[in-house]
């Protein structure tokens, strides 16, 4: 099984696919893009509040962006930072947003592309 950065990277060769396709709009993406992006920051940050015991990012707030598309830049600073990637039920959770989104994003593109394109 790939690793972390192996799985965003073919997640979002399937989103390529799915444009090529004309099944999503290519802000789509960019949307995972920025989300991951924000993701990775969100959980850097986290990571360096505690280890320096500063104030720490909440795990609802975590949660909602991974869900809302930042999970595969989750996915890849949980194992960069290595942070998040022992505590349950932290981990159960984030693989639940991983696979509603995930659902989500199949149920768009089950519909039709006149959601997103």
């Amino acid at each position: 099984m790939p690793g972390a950065l192996g799985v965003a990277a073919l997640f979002f060769a399937l989103l390529g696919a799915l444009v090529l396709l004309g099944k999503v709009s290519v802000i789509v993406v960019a949307a995972y893009g920025l989300l991951s992006a924000v993701a990775f920051l969100l959980y850097r940050g986290d990571k360096s509040a505690a280890t320096q015991g500063r104030r720490r990012t909440p795990e609802s707030t975590l949660h909602t962006v991974d869900v809302v598309g930042g999970w595969p830049g989750a996915l890849v600073a949980r194992r960069v930072f290595r942070h998040k990637t022992v505590k349950q039920p932290f981990r159960s959770i984030f693989w639940v947003t991983v696979v509603a989104n995930c659902l989500a994003l199949a149920a768009i593109v089950w519909a039709g592309p006149f959601l997103l394109t």
